[in-house]
């Protein structure tokens, strides 16, 4: 696998320590690999054990680190994150995987099908300085594609990929290879029962993944993927398959007018007035667009909650960098 540069002063540091990559994080330790084909076990560093240790300061699933007799010694600087805002009342970033190059957003074309959602999840994947690519599965069922595909027309617009494909099928997942290439790391996201471990085994060319069906009242399926795990593929790049995730809470570090909106945020720049609201205020280009069919307001609602969360979000990270700047009890360190 190829290994990003450069880490020139951390490898100085540590000469008689290994690059290697980690492929499955677990409570009591790591699986990390030097190939692809190779995994052993390592033990974490012990200020990693402690419980107000920000999450995102260990390791996960995708990230490069050096090891030395059977211990991690460092994190390698991370060239991508995709991160979600992790579930609870208390604000705090959850790490999905890292040095991400692209991240298949997996949606299945039965009830699981739900622009809003697959918006939201562009959201987080564009956030992370990841590319995103929307992978349509059960193409072979009952779902219409072609609707699909038109609910979907203002997110391809905006450049982002979208296939449907049969995931049981290697000729129709072969659409995506172009972005399995080696070196390029793919992680796959989507709710439970869309078909990502069905998709995994497929480009593995092997039953490796467990899976499950769906409720036929819903289309959702349990979690049969219970941890993320780094597979290298045939093709050369590698594969992080990811448990289903029933929230997709921003960072507060997103750009919504970047990640799926650009063309409510181009009307926008249309309108009378720069603090325009969309409401009621005379010269709307966003209300005119919607009045007229070409912008759907569910689309709009969409983009007004997520820039409300992202806002909120935001909110919370800054003060919680004030308060981990002031260091405990409201001292500041010094």
């Amino acid at each position: 696998m190829a290994v990003p540069e450069p880490w020139a002063s951390l490898l100085d540091a540590h000469p008689a320590a290994r690059v290697a990559r980690v492929a499955e994080q677990h409570r009591a330790g790591y699986r990390v690999c030097e190939r692809p084909d190779i995994l052993f076990a390592v033990e974490s560093p012990p200020e990693w054990q402690r419980a107000r240790l920000d999450p995102l300061e260990r390791a996960g699933v995708g990230d490069w680190v050096l090891v030395e007799d059977g211990h991690i010694v460092t994190l390698l600087p991370r060239q991508s994150a995709l991160k979600r805002g992790a579930a609870g009342e208390h604000y705090r970033q959850q790490l999905i995987a890292a040095n991400i190059d692209t991240a298949f957003v997996v949606c299945g074309l039965d009830d699981d099908f739900n622009p809003r959602r697959i918006e939201r999840y562009l959201l987080l994947v564009r956030g992370g300085g990841v590319e995103p690519v929307v992978v349509l599965t059960k193409s072979d069922k009952d779902g219409d594609v072609d609707a699909a595909l038109v609910a979907l027309q203002p997110i391809r617009d905006e450049g982002v990929a979208v296939h449907a494909v049969n995931a049981k099928d290697a000729d129709s997942v072969a659409v995506l290879l172009p972005w399995l290439h080696t070196g390029h790391t793919v992680v796959l996201v989507g709710s439970s029962g869309a078909g990502k471990s069905t998709l995994t085994n497929t480009l593995l060319g092997n039953e490796r993944m467990k899976t499950g069906a769906v409720r036929a009242s819903d289309s959702r399926g349990r979690h049969t993927t219970t941890h993320r795990a780094l597979l290298p593929l045939l093709a050369g790049a590698c594969l992080i398959d990811t448990p289903g995730m029933r929230e997709l809470k921003p960072t507060g570090e997103e750009k919504p007018d970047r990640a799926a909106f650009a063309d409510i945020d181009a009307l926008a720049l249309e309108c009378r007035f720069r603090d325009c609201r969309h409401e009621r205020e005379p010269g709307c280009a966003v209300r005119a667009a919607m009045d007229a069919g070409t912008l759907d307001p569910n689309r709009m609602a969409n983009w007004r909650k997520l820039v409300d969360e992202v806002a909120v979000a935001a909110v919370t990270l800054e003060a919680r960098k004030a308060a981990d700047r002031r260091g405990p009890r409201g001292r500041r360190p010094g």
